[in-house]
């Protein structure tokens, strides 16, 4: 039963009886990106803040960096959801990072950490990404976790599943809900000025402190420490650079 709850369809009238009013969550079968759907919608200004999109199978899911993301149908938890920050948008760089925090956060019992900026690893593998876009006065974020993917099933070696990692009393409907309920709290206290999410993904950061190799978008490549994150939400090596985008890579 455990391994079949991992992969039950998703309930939306169970998601939504379970979520705070903040949340409004629709649940489709297939589509070919909740974060294109939702991005779609609210550029056409047909969305609130708190819409959340979840579906069962992408055809075309979407990770940072335009790389595409794929899992068989029920073997993922994939949704998106919008808001609309008060902060000023210089701060926003930090949605994303409260985000992976917050799946960290309600992964916590199989010892989850967030690779910079939002990588969620489990035993140094990577069972979550995420991404945020800006899009005209609201921000996107869309949020893939694997729940119950096998090892032949995984995109890479480097993946790995809440299912290979030992998760058997958990189903996608609850851990969206938790999900949800976590990034609410750390959302809104950050949102009216509190900065203390700062340390907590400081807390849940596998990155601080780690000699890295950050590959940039233009080819570029460069080592050293990381020592901190700029109020923006930005990687700060022991060089001094800050990294706004690249990929880290965690050297031993």
């Amino acid at each position: 039963m455990g391994k079949q709850m991992l992969r039950a369809a998703l309930d939306k009238a169970l998601i939504n009886s379970l979520v705070t009013q903040y949340w409004r969550v629709s649940v489709v079968d297939v589509t070919a990106s909740t974060q294109s759907a939702l991005v779609t919608r609210a550029n056409a200004g047909k969305v609130k803040p708190g819409d959340v999109i979840t579906a069962n199978f992408q055809r075309a899911g979407r990770g940072r960096m335009s790389r595409t993301f794929e899992a068989p149908k029920n073997s993922a938890l994939l949704f998106s959801f919008y808001l609309q920050p008060q902060r000023e948008k210089e701060d926003w760089g930090w949605i994303a990072l409260i985000a992976g925090a917050s799946v960290a956060q309600s992964l916590s019992k199989y010892g989850a950490s967030v690779k910079w900026p939002n990588d969620i690893l489990i035993n140094d593998k990577k069972v979550s990404g995420l991404i945020a876009e800006i899009t005209g006065d609201g921000v996107v974020v869309g949020i893939g976790i694997n729940v119950g993917m096998t090892k032949e099933e995984l995109p890479v070696p480097t993946a790995t599943s809440l299912d290979i990692e030992g998760a058997t009393n958990i189903d996608r409907n609850h851990l969206l809900v938790d999900v949800l309920a976590q990034f609410e709290r750390n959302f809104t206290a950050w949102d009216m000025g509190d900065d203390s999410i700062f340390e907590l993904y400081k807390s849940l950061s596998s990155t601080l402190g780690s000699k890295v190799q950050i590959h940039y978008p233009n080819e570029l490549i460069e080592k050293g420490v990381a020592v901190g994150i700029s109020a923006r939400g930005e990687l700060i090596l022991d060089s001094g650079t800050h990294v706004q985008a690249g990929d880290v890579v965690h050297l031993r």
